[in-house]
């Protein structure tokens, strides 16, 4: 079983920049794929970023954060991380870690859909202000 903690969540203005940490404990063998989501009041949960393990190390990203958002992970750590730049009030939301422990292959299309995440941690706050 995979556990999840986000970190790094606050307040910020406009143009500011943030980094998230997940630290994920637990059977990390079977994690192929992490990811971040957000969720904003009265929307539903959007991916943001997704990064395989292993050698091939592909990362996906939201039309919304591409260019201004990283996503990165230290496996010896366990740790996952998104750094977040140029922030504005539409970042606002909640952000969540997401692992997918499966062996099957996740296409390009579906590695930003919350549907095919099994794991998910508490979340933490982001508020951008401007």
């Amino acid at each position: 079983q995979v556990r999840l903690a986000e970190s790094g969540g606050g307040s910020v203005q406009a143009g500011g920049s943030l980094r998230l940490s997940c630290a994920a404990s637990g059977d990390m063998y079977s994690t192929n794929i992490m990811a971040w989501f957000r969720q904003a009041p009265g929307k539903e949960r959007d991916g943001v970023a997704a990064i395989a393990s292993g050698s091939f190390g592909f990362t996906n990203y939201a039309d919304s954060v591409k260019g201004r958002f990283i996503i990165s992970r230290d496996n010896p750590k366990n740790t996952l991380y998104l750094q977040m730049n140029s922030l504005s009030p539409d970042d606002t939301a909640m952000y969540y870690c997401a692992a997918r422990t499966s062996i099957l292959y996740l296409s390009p299309s579906n590695r930003l859909n919350p549907d095919h995440y099994n794991t998910w941690g508490q979340g933490t706050q982001v508020t951008v202000s401007s």
